[in-house]
C-alpha cells in the first residue's frame, strides 16, 4: 500500500471535541475543501503580510450578470488555486450564469496530487450580498 501524506487542519468552526475538549480537526479531502473555500472567500489585501492571497470574487459579484463576468470569475478561481493550493489539480471548472437566482452556479472538479483517488466535486452558488 503506497504511503501518502495526510493533510490535517483545525475545523473553522472552532468547536471543541465532546470528549477530549481539544479543537476538532478536519483531515485530507475535508481539509482541502475547507482550504479552497477559505481561499475563495478571502479578498485580496485582506491578509496581513500576504496581500496577494485571495480573490476579487466579492468585487466581481457586483458587476453585470453576464457571461463575461462568469469568465472573469472562472479565471480568478483558476489563478488562486494554481498559486496557493498546490495539493490539487483542477480537472474541470464550470461557472454558469444563473439569471433566475441572480448569481453564478459553480462546479469544480479536482484530484488530490500524488494519490490515486477519484475526482472530487465541489458545487456552490455565488451571489452578491445586498
Amino acid at each position: 500500500m503506497p504511503e501518502f501524506q495526510t493533510y490535517k487542519d483545525f475545523n473553522f468552526n472552532f468547536k471543541s471535541h465532546p470528549v477530549t475538549g481539544d479543537l476538532q480537526v478536519v483531515k485530507d479531502s475535508a481539509d482541502i475543501k475547507q482550504s479552497i473555500k477559505s481561499l475563495l472567500l478571502t479578498r485580496k489585501g485582506e491578509r496581513l503580510f500576504n496581500s496577494d492571497l485571495g480573490t476579487q470574487l466579492a468585487d466581481l459579484l457586483f458587476e453585470p450578470l453576464d457571461f463575461g463576468t462568469a469568465a472573469l470569475i472562472s479565471d480568478e478561481i483558476y489563478n488562486v488555486l494554481r498559486a496557493y493550493e498546490k495539493r490539487v489539480d483542477v480537472m474541470d471548472l464550470n461557472v454558469d450564469t444563473n439569471f433566475d437566482d441572480n448569481g453564478y452556479d459553480i462546479q469544480l472538479e479536482y484530484v488530490i496530487r500524488g494519490r490515486e483517488s477519484v475526482p472530487t466535486n465541489v458545487e456552490f452558488f455565488l451571489e452578491s450580498a445586498r
